[in-house]
């Protein structure tokens, strides 16, 4: 993917020059602007059939993800694509490879090259309930090439081996490592009442995590107040 994250703020947008026939996969609804280039929703799942179209409605029920993905191609040598994710934070590039696939967790995606592949992945009923990363359902990439991620406030990268697992808050994991086992459990004090955390992710293995510095829904509590009420 030839592509320029630009705009030195902490709301950038990614530029992509496509050659003619060449093709990426975007979020839906990322596009900013384009020129030589066509888009097409496409399902979200890489099933075809019946089958497609239940894992991309079971998807979008169960984790909030959209039921569709878009691909872009090129019309000729200079097509032009700039695409934004729809919040306010910093965008980095992974490399898929044979050796180093990620799971990705709900709004991380924002685009990849047509070379990565990616399939949803049923995730244990304990997970998918009351872990917040992704639902029933986590995205899983294969295949080579760049994969766009993006998040609310900054992304930072975490090393995780056997000695040092880490404890993540669910609400700040954006990707991580296939690697790495994870396991849902709850902060310490009644439900987390005692420290004010909740459910929390305990990683485990050898590899990387990635998380974001800030979360909507703490943004979200911390505004409530502020709301005015409806009149009853």
């Amino acid at each position: 993917m030839d592509y320029k994250i630009k705009g030195d703020s902490d709301c950038p947008i990614v530029e992509i020059n496509l050659q003619n026939n060449e093709t990426v996969k975007i979020e839906r609804g990322s596009m900013a602007y384009m020129s030589n280039v066509v888009i097409e929703g496409k399902m979200n799942s890489n099933k075809k059939g019946i089958g497609g179209v239940l894992g991309a409605l079971g998807r979008s029920l169960t984790s909030g993800e959209s039921m569709f993905i878009t691909e872009a191609t090129g019309t000729s040598h200079d097509g032009l694509l700039g695409i934004a994710p729809s919040i306010p934070g910093k965008i980095v590039c992974l490399e898929v490879t044979p050796a180093c696939h990620y799971y990705l967790n709900n709004d991380a995606f924002l685009a990849c090259d047509n070379t990565v592949s990616y399939e949803m992945k049923t995730q244990s009923v304990g997970k998918a309930l009351f872990g917040g990363t992704g639902g029933f359902f986590v995205m899983h990439t294969s295949g080579h090439g760049n994969l766009l991620i993006n998040a609310y406030g900054d992304i930072m990268e975490i090393n995780v081996d056997a000695d040092h697992p880490i404890t993540i808050d669910n609400e700040h994991v954006i990707a991580w490592d296939d690697s790495l086992d994870y396991e849902i459990k709850i902060a310490s004090g009644t439900f987390g009442f005692t420290t004010g955390e909740g459910l929390v992710n305990e990683f485990h293995g050898n590899g990387k995590v990635y998380i974001q510095s800030r979360n909507l829904h703490s943004l979200a509590d911390a505004l409530i107040p502020f709301i005015p009420q409806g009149q009853k």
